[in-house]
């Protein structure tokens, strides 16, 4: 869906309980165009001090929403363009740093970075952008897509997304449970006009959660306390697979219970969710960053709409009661009907 004008980028509740505006952090995932260039683009419209941390790393510092990160999403690459700097740190003799820099040398380096890049996606990792900020980075989507990005359908092998990390608008157990039931009611929907592609589907990321799990937040009589909530989420998701992952929000909120419960030090602390279901359809002229966002947003609705949020509840409960809910299409469909006719 387009969104046109500014307001229509907003969800209903734009502060935060600080009562600032709410932000949002974008991940989008793409190859096919150099890391230089990119940031070359992402200079030209954020402005910022570029830093080669390795060559699979670089920061974009003191633009005008903070600083980017541009990465080769490769724990094995990063780790080997920055071997010398760590061995650096260690101590260890400059000798053995030279012996070091000869083994893996330019040209293998530069290969390896190269396979890598056919198997996993660039990274641009913006900070925190105030939501009505949000629409900046279209141009900028428009210029990686005319200098070649590629994105989620041009290969099989590009399991390719977008991540948003939309800060909440209050942190209490309520507020959350909300926002849990509005996702879930609306999931079909959302993958329907998203239309996952199956490379993501079969990767370990963006799993939906379980029956059992949905069937316990929806029932209108569950009003955990905020440790509740995360002990329950904990027991039937212990996991970061998941298409709306909550454990950096509840990390956030109490991480000795996530930390002592889940050893990943990938978690990241902070007041959001990690939303990581939509593709990268970087390359299509159809697509931008509203169309992910404005499904988001259709999820921000409906938590701020207490009454029409029991509505759905109630009916998705009873869809759920059917054995054929998951093949049909009976649930997207009504949901795509309500929606139409708000």
């Amino acid at each position: 869906m387009k969104l046109q004008e500014d307001k229509e980028w907003l969800p209903p509740e734009v502060l935060s309980a600080l009562g600032e505006e709410r932000r949002v952090g974008v991940e989008i995932e793409y190859a096919g165009v150099e890391a230089a260039s990119v940031l070359d683009m992402l200079q030209a419209h954020f402005g910022g001090d570029r830093h080669a941390l390795t060559r699979a790393e670089y920061e974009l510092k003191n633009t005008q929403f903070g600083d980017f990160k541009l990465e080769l999403d490769a724990n094995a690459v990063k780790q080997l363009a920055g071997l010398q700097n760590k061995v650096t740190a260690a101590g260890i003799n400059p000798g053995a740093v030279e012996e070091l820099a000869e083994s893996v040398g330019d040209v293998a380096m530069d290969w390896f970075t190269q396979a890598a890049e056919q198997l996993v996606p660039w990274e641009i990792v913006s900070p925190p952008i105030p939501m009505s900020g949000l629409r900046e980075l279209a141009p900028l989507v428009n210029d990686l897509r005319s200098a070649g990005a590629l994105g989620t359908r041009h290969a099989l092998r590009y399991a390719f997304g977008v991540h948003l990390n939309p800060e909440l608008p209050a942190l209490d157990a309520g507020t959350i449970v909300n926002y849990l039931r509005a996702y879930f009611v609306l999931y079909d929907w959302i993958a329907g006009q998203e239309r996952v592609d199956t490379a993501r589907k079969i990767t370990p990321y963006i799993d939906h959660f379980e029956k059992s799990y949905i069937k316990l937040v929806i029932d209108p009589g569950y009003a955990p306390s905020v440790e509740a909530l995360i002990d329950d989420y904990i027991e039937h998701n212990p996991t970061r697979n998941r298409s709306l992952d909550m454990l950096p929000l509840f990390a956030h909120l109490d991480e000795p219970r996530v930390r002592a419960a889940i050893d990943d030090d990938r978690i990241k602390a902070r007041p959001t969710f990690h939303y990581r279901l939509p593709n990268c359809d970087i390359d299509s002229p159809d697509w931008n960053i509203d169309l992910p966002w404005s499904l988001w947003l259709e999820v921000e609705k409906l938590a701020c709409d207490k009454a029409r949020l029991g509505e759905y509840c109630q009916l998705f409960a009873q869809a759920l009661e059917r054995l054929t809910h998951n093949l049909d299409g009976q649930w997207p469909a009504k949901v795509g009907k309500l929606i139409d006719e708000e």
